[in-house]
């Protein structure tokens, strides 16, 4: 069974509210989850929510979970959730990626497949000069089996290839719940990415390559992508 989860934080750091901001006629997060929603391969689609507030910016159709306003982060929202409902790969989808593909949700979901597959994500070739010098959008490098290398976002390295790292997780649940009960390491902290995390435990994460153009919404500035 193939869980998705949309972690619903209400108060973001550095954009607070942006999940219920109205963008185009619905809140960020509904848009999110009508595209979440025409997946294929996911059997269960959930927003995990922090807030009743979030409600009266959903359609009532919105399957929802109100979760602890304690998490330090939304993978740790997602495996509660995920903790309450029997299910096989869990993927994170997150609520500031209001054009996200259903497309590529089902690809993601596909690479386990692979059962040397623990976790995966998902990488853009569409990185522009201006998103290699942003600090908030991520990049990403591959090993030659396209498993993540390293994540940045300040790039030290200019002749090694990077791609627009996507910030769409999947994982078996086993190794969400592994992922969730591990400390935050010094590079996590340090870099305020917590994918890192798994990287320096040992977890793999195989990366799913596309030419996805869109850009999360990460601050205010970042609504130029999308209002019309």
């Amino acid at each position: 069974m193939n869980l998705g989860v949309i972690p619903g934080r209400l108060n973001s750091t550095r954009f607070p509210k942006k999940i219920v901001y109205s963008l185009n006629g619905k809140s960020v997060i509904q848009h999110v989850y009508d595209n979440a929603k025409k997946s294929k391969l996911l059997n269960q689609l959930v927003i995990a929510i922090d807030s009743m507030e979030t409600l009266s910016h959903l359609d009532k159709e919105c399957e929802t979970i109100l979760t602890s306003k304690g998490h330090e982060s939304g993978t740790d929202r997602v495996a509660e959730v995920a903790g309450k409902i029997k299910c096989n790969i869990v993927v994170n989808i997150q609520g500031d990626e209001p054009n996200i593909d259903a497309n590529i949700i089902d690809k993601l979901i596909q690479l386990f497949d692979d059962p040397d597959v623990e976790m995966a994500s998902v990488a853009s070739t569409d990185l522009s000069d201006e998103d290699l010098e942003n600090p908030n959008i991520v990049k990403v490098s591959l090993d030659v089996k396209n498993n993540a290398r390293t994540f940045n976002r300040s790039i030290d390295d200019k002749g090694r290839k990077y791609f627009r790292h996507i910030g769409i997780y999947a994982y078996r649940k086993k190794t969400l719940e592994k992922f969730t009960n591990l400390e935050q390491s010094e590079n996590e902290k340090k870099m305020k990415l917590e994918q890192l995390r798994a990287l320096d435990n040992n977890i793999a994460i195989k990366l799913l390559i596309t030419d996805f153009q869109h850009r999360s919404i990460d601050v205010k500035e970042d609504l130029k992508y999308y209002e019309i």
